[in-house]
């Protein structure tokens, strides 16, 4: 029997806008997100990869077709499912330490106790537990989204959504945060939808590459990322496999429907 999907998409579509000028900003959209899996998505700017991720994650309803996660028709956020966003300064509460930064989305839930423990688990899978008692105007822009991320960690989610998490990190940040990030996976079994408009990023994170194009943005092609894990920043990627998808996805992106 064949493992159930976390999320489902069946034909959705979202649009936006006022009555009077209502704009269809994705449409038909149909896919599976498998349990561990990470499925990074790409396309160019104005296809609605952030709308897409919204209706995932409950903070914008599908127009028409059907969302399922779980195995049941979303009706809002769920509660398992967080999102990641791009902006770590305006994400996080400059006042409060990281500790206090990571604990905020389940110290109203939890035990004094349980809490903290679980402040101290998400803080040492992003690699920052000597830095609980700063603050984030203290951090790197790194180390502030390894907060953001520690956050989202902290409520034990199913799934992952990230919107360019690492677009605005230098080089050698971003790729020390995408080697975490999949150490994560591996750890916590959580799925991740990723999205990013660097292809060499979205080759090397994914199990899975989705692509969207036109406007309204629709699915044109999901590829399969048959490389060989756990990855490394040298070797996988001069793999002449990692060159040839590479090269696929980006005639993918460039071949508009």
């Amino acid at each position: 029997m064949a493992e159930a999907a976390v999320f489902e998409c069946r034909s959705a579509s979202v649009t936006l806008g006022s009555r009077q000028a209502l704009r269809l900003i994705i449409e038909d959209i149909s896919f599976k997100l498998r349990r561990s899996e990470f499925l990074t998505i790409v396309g160019h700017s104005g296809t609605g990869k952030t709308t897409l991720l919204r209706m995932l994650g409950g903070l914008t309803p599908a127009a028409t077709g059907t969302v399922m996660v779980h195995g049941k028709p979303l009706s809002g956020p769920p509660q398992d499912v967080v999102i990641v966003f791009q902006d770590y300064a305006n994400a996080l509460l400059q006042w409060r330490t990281v500790a206090a930064n990571v604990a905020f989305g389940i110290e109203r839930s939890l035990s004094r106790e349980e809490c903290r423990q679980r402040v101290g688990e998400a803080l040492a899978l992003v690699g920052l537990e000597r830095n609980a008692n700063d603050f984030p105007w203290q951090l790197s822009g790194g180390m502030q989204q390894r907060v953001q991320i520690a956050r989202a960690l902290a409520v034990r989610p199913a799934v992952m959504l990230l919107d360019e998490p690492f677009a605005a990190l230098d080089a050698m940040t971003k790729a020390n945060l995408q080697d975490e990030l999949l150490a994560v996976r591996d750890r916590t079994g959580s799925s991740f939808v990723f999205i990013t408009h660097d292809i060499e990023e979205a080759v090397y994170l994914g199990d899975r590459i989705a692509v969207l194009n036109g406007s309204p943005g629709r699915l044109q092609q999901i590829f399969d990322v048959d490389l060989d894990r756990p990855r490394d920043q040298i070797t996988t990627r001069a793999l002449p496999r990692f060159l040839e998808l590479r090269q696929l996805v980006h005639q993918a992106i460039r071949n508009k429907p």
